[in-house]
């Protein structure tokens, strides 16, 4: 199996407008839960509508569970960060998977033998499963990826969210990648995975969808996001990352937000020419301007 076609799967998401359907539910929140939806940070609560590019954060000691319509169930433990890039739904007409990225933080995911594929991704380890179960834990330094039930097929993401080396892994086993390294493959997962992992992964996620039918809640508009609150998200792997600069775009309209993007530029040169687009104007008889 290649992996170039869902990174350009990725690309292609990323640049999708905000107003996307709605792919599922929030249908369980213990803590509070943010959600940032364009460029708005709401406050997000039981029972309201998922869409694609919702980046969603859990509090330190927060829960909640993300059902998709295409049958997939995601929990997110406390200090959580994700993405949902792609839903491959019903109506969806490519066969790619749907696909969330998680930034750091923990996940469980649990897809059902009739229900759509799905794929994780994070900084250093990504996996696609099917009719299974997985744990993936990401910090800065490691990523760990737990089989549950079935199988998965995960790869070592690169510095530029490329997947290298992709293989198997089976129920029970343990998959670790320290930044820099190889992942490894265990028969059972390490005793800090253990200790650290939210105590409401231990068991499987029931489905909770059919209590929330009717019309839905709606998230409370809390502010426009600030750029240290998407900052990690921009720095991540160029594959990973692409469309930020068409979503974010509307926010260099605030002052303090242009300043400290700009200020660190050097860290995403692709918005260099929305910041300073005179300096990558064609070079004409009367233009000198210099060029990035």
């Amino acid at each position: 199996m290649k992996f170039a076609r869902p990174l350009l799967l990725v690309s292609l998401l990323l640049q999708l407008p905000v107003a996307a359907q709605e792919i599922g539910t929030l249908t369980l929140v213990e803590g509070p839960l943010r959600v940032i939806r364009g460029t708005t940070v709401l406050q997000c609560k039981e029972g309201v509508r998922l869409r694609t590019g919702d980046i969603l954060e859990s509090s330190d000691s927060g829960f909640a569970q993300l059902e998709f319509t295409g049958g997939a169930i995601v929990a997110l433990g406390g200090s959580t960060r994700v993405l949902v890039v792609s839903h491959a739904g019903p109506r969806t007409a490519a066969k790619s998977p749907a696909e969330l990225v998680l930034l750091s933080g923990w996940l469980k995911g649990q897809t059902g033998h009739s229900g759509d594929a799905f794929r994780y991704d994070s900084p250093l380890l990504a996996a696609t499963t099917q009719n299974g179960s997985l744990l993936l834990h990401s910090t800065a330094e490691e990523a760990d990826l737990f089989v549950e039930s079935g199988s998965a097929r995960f790869g070592e993401v690169s510095s530029d969210g490329n997947w290298h080396n992709p293989r198997i892994a089976q129920t029970e086993q343990f998959v670790s990648r320290y930044s820099g390294k190889n992942a490894s493959v265990n028969p059972r997962p390490s005793q800090s995975f253990v200790d650290g992992m939210p105590h409401q992964f231990r068991d499987m996620l029931p489905s909770r969808v059919s209590r929330f039918t009717g019309k839905p809640p709606q998230p409370k508009r809390d502010h426009e996001v600030s750029y240290a609150e998407i900052q990690p998200w921009l720095t991540i792997a160029p594959a990973l990352r692409r469309g930020f600069v068409r979503r974010f775009e509307p926010r260099l309209q605030d002052p303090a937000f242009r300043k400290t993007l700009e200020a660190h530029l050097r860290e995403h040169p692709e918005w260099g020419p929305v910041v300073h687009p005179e300096l990558y104007e064609p070079a004409t008889a009367g233009n000198t301007a210099p060029k990035r």
